[in-house]
């Protein structure tokens, strides 16, 4: 067989292990590792490039963004700082029509931006948002949907851990990726409230619920003041340092670890055995980054030997695709494996394929990883997989709403997520302006 054919035998066998439960960097390390044995006939050659992957990633001074926005997202959560958010939005919010709702979609659009975590904000959120929005009879497909579809919020504004694994991959600058991925996130949690708005309006019954005014006293300054400052702090410090050069993103991520846990200490939040859970799980979510990342570095290399890039580019050439159509083609084939991969997995897989045909265009990698990582996060609320929706039915528990409602109450904002994505193709200048 060619290098090519090996190749392409090689991705998707990958997409099938990948599919049948084999972990993910062991799906793509082992087949790329014997796919560029049998390319060369050298066992040699696969073990070298095999080490440089593995010191590659090891060396990587930028990764160390990862155990420490990990970490401050772990503290924050524990501190009960979600809670706190959502409380304050809920006042703003709770003379209007699905007021609950579009709190919900605020508290996570901020709890986001110190977080940087999908699982977590659809766990947290669905322990504190779900109960309330049943209470006032909100329709339960709206009140579990709401909370997947704002829970991808965590991926896309900054810190995320998405854009961390893609500025890997594509080799990109981890702060340019924060900056750029500021205005598409709001832009998302803006057109998810806008989307309330609409349906409260037009179809009420997909939302039903009333108004929690009654429930509600006026929020003193005081009070308002003591909830809302600890994360504007840490949002002050990480992407305020970010964006003005003071911080490097290893440096943010250290100082907002260290402000993260002096809040948790001050508000008698952090135990000392909560302390060993974050470090514990930090720990947990750290290696399995560096292992993605080492397995994707040797996927990358792999590829680069078989000519599948430079294939594609030219199968492309040849046909005279447009820049729409080549794009209408990624974007289906993103919400393809949706359907099967996690967010991870579908950046490590078609970033390396794809990114070399971006860059022939002229187009900048930046905005391409906010493409990539809005496309995928749809993937979250989409079945059969749908972690974000996996993770608020099992931390529900609730015999009353089933996988399905989960899923068809997140359909709407998934949608919604395709139209921000439109945009973002169409007007690359939105996730690059800041950068």
């Amino acid at each position: 067989m060619t290098p090519i054919e090996i190749g392409l035998i090689s991705v998707l066998a990958i997409v099938v292990l990948i599919y049948l439960g084999v972990y993910i960097p062991i799906a793509l390390g082992v087949v790329s590792f014997v796919s560029i044995w049998l390319m060369r006939d050298n066992f040699d050659l696969a073990m070298n490039l095999l080490k440089i992957a593995l010191s590659d990633s090891v060396m990587e001074y930028t990764f160390a963004t990862v155990p420490l926005f990990t970490f401050m997202g772990l503290i924050v959560s524990k501190a009960g700082l979600g809670r706190d958010i959502y409380d304050v939005m809920n006042v703003g919010f709770r003379k209007i029509t699905g007021g609950i709702g579009m709190a919900t979609v605020g508290a996570n659009a901020v709890f986001a931006a110190v977080t940087g975590s999908s699982i977590a904000s659809a766990s947290v959120f669905s322990t504190v948002a779900v109960p309330q929005m049943l209470r006032h009879d909100y329709n339960p497909r709206f009140a579990v949907g709401v909370v997947a579809g704002s829970s991808v919020l965590g991926m896309i504004i900054p810190p995320s851990a998405m854009l961390i694994i893609y500025s890997f991959v594509a080799e990109q600058s981890v702060g340019d990726m924060f900056v750029a991925g500021i205005i598409p996130g709001l832009m998302l949690a803006a057109a998810y409230i806008g989307a309330i708005a609409f349906f409260g309006r037009f179809v009420p019954s997909f939302i039903g619920g009333k108004t929690a005014d009654d429930e509600y006293e006026p929020m003193g300054k005081r009070e308002l003041l003591s909830k809302t400052l600890p994360l504007v702090t840490l949002i002050v410090v990480v992407l305020g340092g970010i964006y003005t050069g003071w911080l490097t993103p290893v440096e943010a991520g250290a100082a907002g670890a260290a402000v993260g846990l002096i809040i948790a200490l001050i508000r008698r939040q952090m135990t000392p055995k909560k302390f060993w859970e974050a470090l514990i799980e930090t720990g947990h979510i750290t290696a399995a980054i560096l292992f993605l990342i080492t397995a994707a570095s040797i996927y990358s290399r792999m590829l680069g030997l078989a000519a599948l890039p430079n294939e594609l580019g030219d199968i492309i050439a040849r046909n005279q695709f447009s820049f729409a159509m080549v794009m209408v083609i990624y974007v289906c084939l993103m919400l393809f494996l949706g359907t099967l991969l996690d967010t991870a997995s579908i950046i490590l897989i078609v970033v390396p394929l794809f990114l070399p045909i971006i860059e022939a265009l002229g187009l900048s990698p930046v905005w391409f990883g906010i493409v990539t990582v809005v496309g995928a996060e749809i993937g979250l609320l989409t079945p059969p997989l749908g972690i974000s929706c996996f993770v608020i039915k099992s931390t529900l528990n609730d015999d009353r709403i089933a996988l399905k409602d989960v899923f068809l109450g997140a359909l709407p904002f998934a949608f919604v997520m395709l139209l921000v994505l439109i945009l973002l193709i169409r007007f690359p200048v939105i996730s690059t302006v800041l950068t």
